[in-house]
């Protein structure tokens, strides 16, 4: 698939900005994206409905094969509303032990939800099955409430962007529902993981009660996420995003742009795809060890090893320098995200930047 036209890319390194590689969260919205924001048909979406805000709603939950959807600010924003409704029954939400409701949402399951959170042990983004088994409970007991429900990460941020096994989600949803569990799916990258296994999103949705995806990362809008599920559970979610500061007036200006990006955004993530295995190809012929196994879909981890001084962080740093910016996952590991501001040049640029700073004599 061709590049975006050069009018809809951001300037990279060479050009008087850096090659920033942190997340696909720094993409700016396109042009077409900003005349739909200047000429949006909005209203109150708190009294009357703004019907802009209606439209991009229907359209999100279409795509996720649900009945109905909410637009909410950020993907942090749709799992904690998603756990304030399934808190209902009170008790546990379980989650991979890497699981970024865990890692980076400030708790807000617990300390706002009111639900404990269990990290259950994982690999790959994936949890134990039969740990995750062992942590189902069905009801009340000398332990604790019932388990209100599950959360699955597809494609899984900390796992390098993994695009979780359709049989392993089936799993999931299977003993979960057994219990009496809800399955909510933070999909905030989930056209990534269908792309990547040559599937429709709500095939994906489909192993999930709820499930949220960001309008914000690869798809270039400028802010909002959507948080899908059906009609009842939408009208409670309403309810309860209010009571979190989401409740939005002419939000159709914003949301004009999250109709642009499910339109027009999606083919076009296959040109991240090919561009992140380029990188990792390009990396990994010199050290395999430096990136492991191929990226499924935009995300590629570098893992520094014990022999390279100052880790993570002091590569990070070094690279900054260079014009290359990148985020540490952990104290060993870079994450780097490709985005429709990077192109070919940009990856031939990085790659040897990479090699570079990372070599164990720095």
């Amino acid at each position: 698939m061709s590049a975006s036209p050069a009018s809809d890319r951001a300037p990279v390194a060479g050009a008087g900005r850096p090659i920033d590689l942190r997340s696909d969260t720094v993409t700016e919205p396109t042009e077409a994206m900003r005349e739909a924001m200047r000429m949006a048909v909005v209203g109150d979406d708190g009294l009357d409905g703004d019907p802009t805000v209606r439209e991009l709603e229907a359209v999100g939950a279409a795509a996720m094969g649900k009945e109905d959807a909410l637009f909410v600010t950020s993907g942090t924003m749709g799992n904690l509303v998603a756990a304030l409704v399934h808190a209902g029954r009170g008790g546990e939400a379980l989650v991979d032990e890497h699981a970024h409701v865990a890692r980076s949402e400030g708790g807000g399951i617990s300390r706002l939800a009111g639900l404990m959170c269990t990290a259950v042990r994982s690999r790959d983004g994936m949890m134990d099955l039969d740990a995750l088994a062992a942590s189902m409970r069905g009801d009340y007991s000398r332990h604790g409430a019932p388990t209100a429900m599950v959360v699955v990460e597809t494609s899984h941020n900390h796992a390098g962007g993994r695009a979780l096994p359709l049989p392993y989600l089936a799993a999931v949803s299977e003993r979960a529902r057994a219990a009496g569990a809800a399955v909510h799916i933070d999909g905030a990258r989930i056209f990534n993981a269908a792309l990547a296994q040559g599937v429709p999103p709500a095939a994906i949705a489909a192993f999930g009660d709820t499930v949220t995806f960001c309008l914000s990362k690869g798809l270039s809008a400028p802010m909002g996420s959507i948080l899908a599920g059906s009609r009842d559970f939408v009208v409670r979610a309403r309810s309860y995003r209010r009571m979190v500061g989401g409740g939005l007036r002419q939000a159709g200006c914003v949301a004009a742009a999250g109709l642009v990006a499910l339109r027009d955004m999606l083919g076009r993530l296959a040109d991240d795809h090919r561009r992140a295995h380029v990188l990792w190809a390009s990396l990994r012929t010199p050290t395999p060890a430096l990136v492991g196994n191929a990226p499924d879909t935009n995300i590629v981890l570098v893992h520094l090893g014990a022999s390279n001084p100052g880790g993570a962080t002091a590569c990070a740093a070094r690279l900054s320098a260079r014009g290359i910016l990148v985020r540490p996952r952990d104290a060993d590991t870079l994450r780097i995200v490709i985005h429709r501001h990077i192109d070919d040049d940009a990856i031939r640029v990085a790659a040897a930047e990479i090699a570079l700073a990372t070599r164990s004599e720095h």
